[in-house]
């Protein structure tokens, strides 16, 4: 049985443990380097100072996946939209965590009076973009042949799902932190 809980700074380097694979034999991310520890830590400190940063647990505490979101844009006209990003251990792809980790980073982020949910994805990550049509994302644009990795041009599929509805007059988005 898994369970999410919020990450904490000493999670970077079994949240790194995850996510090296992705880059050093994937096109899913277009980091190339593995980064440090440290700068994971300083990653999962900004990022969740305003949204949420969560990590599944298996009944030993061991880290199975994790999810997070942070701003679209650095504009003030973004300050509700934000782009969703996941990474699941690949011995435990296929069996829910991934869904689970979304709903409960969507369900935050409701709260929060977040408007609009973003996910760039690569052009060969189909996994990825049928999960997230299959949570009600919609294709909002691609961008061809803008990433360059493994020695071949890639696309990017941004696709959108409306979490609150857009009234005329806006209150900012609660920061994770200030949540009930």
């Amino acid at each position: 049985m898994t369970r999410i809980r919020p990450v904490t700074e000493d999670d970077a380097q079994a949240l790194l443990n995850i996510y090296a694979p992705y880059i050093t034999d994937t096109t899913i991310t277009f980091e190339d380097v593995i980064p440090s520890v440290e700068n994971f830590k300083q990653r999962i400190h900004d990022i969740s100072q305003n949204f949420p940063y969560l990590v599944a647990i298996d009944d030993d505490n061991k880290i199975l996946g994790y999810a997070y979101a942070h701003l679209y844009g650095p504009r003030a006209a973004y300050a509700w939209t934000v782009e969703a990003s996941i990474y699941v251990d690949k011995n435990f792809k296929g069996h829910g965590l991934g869904t689970e980790l979304y709903q409960k980073l969507e369900d935050i982020l409701k709260k929060q009076g977040v408007v609009n949910l973003m996910a760039c994805i690569t052009e060969e990550n189909i996994n990825s973009i049928k999960f997230h049509e299959k949570r009600g994302y919609k294709a909002a644009g691609t961008f061809h042949k803008v990433g360059f990795k493994f020695n071949r041009w890639l696309d990017v599929t941004w696709l959108q799902k409306d979490l609150n509805d857009r009234p005329q007059k806006m209150s900012s988005v609660i920061p994770w932190k200030e949540l009930d």
